[in-house]
Formats: structure tokens, C-alpha cells, sequence
């Protein structure tokens, strides 16, 4: 089951790696294919830790994408069209939007996976129902 949330896992970072850069060389696309599963491999020790890096690396993504953009649409004069501005506004947009939300879920599924690793401590307090007592 590991092996499986792991393929998947590379899967998601590796669809986003691609869908940034677009017109890499396949080696390199499956470069980091390999990086990111010697990562997800080694590093996680559960199924939620994987999914948290996993999650974490298409946030850093969403979050590059826009740069990514404005720098291939740099040109040699100093203004850009006016629907290259366009395009630039929307990759800001939601490049923001989908890291927040891509690094949000990261940190909640890295918060589950600290949390059930750590041991129920003794300090808790149990709970005891009080009822009334009847006396006759």
C-alpha cells in the first residue's frame, strides 16, 4: 500500500513539475521524477507523511508557476501586450490561490501524521459521568 500512495504521490509532483515548465526535455521531467521518489521513499514514515510532501511540493509549485511565466514571456522591449498581461494576472491569481490551498492541506496532513505518531499521554484527564444519587 506504501508502494502504491508513493507512485501516486510522485505522480502529483511530477504532473505539476511538467505542467510549469511544459517544454522541458522528458529527461529532465524524469529526473525529478526520480529525486522525488528517492525522497518520498525515504523520508516519510507513513502514507500521511507521504501525501503531506507530496501536497507541499504542488503547493511550492502553484506557487513558482507565475514566476516561471513572467520569466518566459519577458521579452526584449521593456512593456508587455496587453493579453500577455492578461495571461500574467491569471497565472498570479491562481498560482496564489492554489499554493495556499495546496500548502494549507500539506500542513494539515503534516499536523495528523505528528499527531498520531505521538503516544496518549497519562496527563489526560478521564471523564466520569456524575449522576445523582437518590436517597431513601
Amino acid at each position: 500500500m506504501r508502494l502504491l500512495n508513493c507512485l501516486l504521490g510522485i505522480l502529483v509532483a511530477v504532473v505539476g513539475f511538467w505542467l510549469i515548465w511544459g517544454t522541458l526535455a522528458p529527461v529532465v521531467v524524469l529526473g525529478w521524477a526520480f529525486v522525488v521518489g528517492i525522497f518520498l521513499w525515504l523520508k516519510p514514515e507513513s502514507i500521511t507523511e507521504i501525501w503531506a510532501w507530496a501536497t507541499l511540493l504542488l503547493g511550492l509549485e502553484s506557487f513558482a508557476w507565475p514566476v516561471v511565466l513572467m520569466i518566459q514571456l519577458k521579452g526584449p522591449s521593456e512593456s508587455l501586450p496587453e493579453a500577455e498581461m492578461g495571461t500574467i494576472l491569471s497565472a498570479v491569481v491562481l498560482g496564489l490561490f492554489a499554493s495556499v490551498f495546496w500548502i494549507s492541506f500539506s500542513y494539515g496532513l503534516f499536523k495528523r501524521a505528528w499527531r498520531t505518531d505521538q503516544p496518549l499521554s497519562d496527563d489526560e484527564p478521564t471523564r466520569t459521568s456524575i449522576s445523582p444519587s437518590r436517597n431513601s
